[in-house]
């Protein structure tokens, strides 16, 4: 049995069917890992959908920002962007089956000394908090009352974190922690404007702290564990960080899809053009 874990989707099938076949997975023994954002802006929402949901039985997802923000349009509580790609899935006959799979999907999975989680964890919780904030979130996300969630999910605020926090707004910025956070500070101020391989501002306003990649803060209570994580495609996967294993290395902008082989550390890439893999893929170790 092997696991292997994928970087962003996002509706490029193709690829992904490229790299499980260049490395013989074996859907009766292998297990494959998605750090989220399976669908939109690729050419084949749906189908890549489809495709998990069929192997779900060798399948761990964790969701993304962009799994949600489906999530938020089908339960009518969000209009949709000029750039979103959902029209296929929302028309589809199998449409509520497939969406009421995919909000039953956690925010956090651990496993064999690994953390799947989509955009990272902040420095100030240690793994164990991490898990517990995910599973209040999870539990809005199957509740009676996920529509309330899913609309008021949207927003920057609460910059950072406290325990006192209630409601939706707890609910808010552990669901910004957990999917949609690239930099902030050691005390975990979020800075969610920055985008590129380097921060747009040098502080936070809140606490006037340096900001920085979330793993590269050296206090942060999961530095020895071993984080798997999409998100971040302009950083192409480097971190410099070996406990820190960035997967979403842009296929969708024309980068490449890349598979992360949990046992070995070794990771296969296949170049992206249009959501299509261009060449045969390469594997070289992490």
């Amino acid at each position: 049995m092997s696991t292997y874990v994928v970087g962003d989707i996002q509706g490029c099938l193709q690829p992904l069917t490229c790299l499980l076949e260049n490395v013989h997975f074996n859907p009766d023994k292998d297990v494959l890992w998605s750090v989220g954002d399976i669908v939109n802006r690729g050419p084949e929402s749906l189908e890549s959908l489809r495709f998990l949901y069929r192997m779900r039985d060798n399948l761990i997802v964790v969701l993304g920002n962009h799994d949600l923000h489906l999530l938020a349009i089908a339960a009518g509580v969000r209009r949709p962007s000029r750039s979103d790609t959902f029209d296929e899935i929302l028309n589809a006959p199998d449409r509520q089956e497939l969406l009421e799979w995919l909000a039953q999907q956690p925010l956090i999975h651990h496993q064999y000394n690994h953390t799947l989680v989509h955009a990272g964890i902040p420095p100030q919780w240690t793994l164990t908090q991490a898990i517990g904030y995910a599973s209040e979130v999870e539990a809005a996300l199957r509740g009676v009352h996920s529509a309330e969630f899913l609309g008021a999910m949207y927003g920057n605020e609460p910059a950072v974190w406290t325990e006192d926090l209630s409601g939706t707004t707890r609910l808010r910025v552990i669901t910004n922690y957990l999917t949609r956070m690239r930099y902030c500070t050691s005390a975990g101020g979020l800075d969610l404007q920055s985008k590129g391989s380097s921060p747009a501002f040098d502080t936070v306003n809140s606490d006037n702290q340096k900001v920085d990649a979330w793993f590269n803060h050296r206090e942060r209570k999961t530095a020895t564990d071993r984080i798997l994580f999409g998100h971040w495609a302009s950083i192409a996967g480097q971190t410099n960080n070996p406990n820190a294993i960035g997967l979403d290395t842009g296929c969708v902008w024309n980068g490449t899809m890349s598979l992360y082989h949990l046992e070995s550390g070794e990771v296969t890439c296949c170049a992206c053009q249009d959501g299509m893999c261009q060449d045969q893929p390469v594997t070289a170790e992490s």
